[in-house]
């Protein structure tokens, strides 16, 4: 079965349980798969980590599908950056709201991801990362773009969140 009929299909989403438990895969290789199976670019990421965390799959569907095309298309941060944020918060984060130590770590957590992410791909923002001007997004430019790098965005912000992952994995959120 291609991809393609996957996508439409009732078995869509016993594959994509399938792929996500497959251990030989890195949380990059899921997550570039799972952006080709159509999910958004903070979908995909999202999903990659999907047995990080305790949440049934449609939340975790419905819960990351807001920020694609860098938030509604709306092209601003990155869906693949946002998705490897709430993986961090939900691995990482902090819940006490009098929790200034944890609050001030986990937003440290957050910046260093982040400039991971812009040291390897010279920005965080979805426009800038597909070269299109502040007022323009994709669907309304008249020259398409050449290249859209998103699958490779989203594999790196999950090679990015993987690789923090194994260096940090004593750290405990609230």
């Amino acid at each position: 079965m291609e991809r393609t009929d996957i996508i439409n299909s009732k078995e869509k989403q016993e594959a994509v349980r399938l792929l996500i438990a497959n251990e030989e895969l890195t949380c990059a290789q899921k997550a570039g798969e799972l952006f080709i199976l159509g999910y958004n670019c903070a979908q995909a990421v999202f999903l990659a980590f999907y047995e990080e965390y305790n949440m049934d799959f449609d939340t975790a569907l419905k819960l990351s599908s807001s920020f694609g095309g860098g938030m509604g298309q709306l092209r601003e941060v990155c869906g693949a950056v946002s998705g490897m944020f709430m993986v961090a918060g939900l691995k990482y984060g902090y819940s006490d709201p009098t929790d200034k130590q944890g609050k001030a770590g986990h937003y440290e957590r957050i910046r260093e991801l982040a400039g991971g992410f812009k040291e390897e791909n010279g920005s965080m923002i979805c426009r800038e990362l597909l070269g299109l001007s502040i007022t323009e997004r994709q669907e309304e430019r008249k020259t398409p773009i050449k290249k859209k790098p998103c699958k490779e965005l989203v594999m790196n912000a999950a090679d990015i969140l993987e690789n923090y992952i194994k260096q940090n994995p004593d750290i405990i959120g609230e």
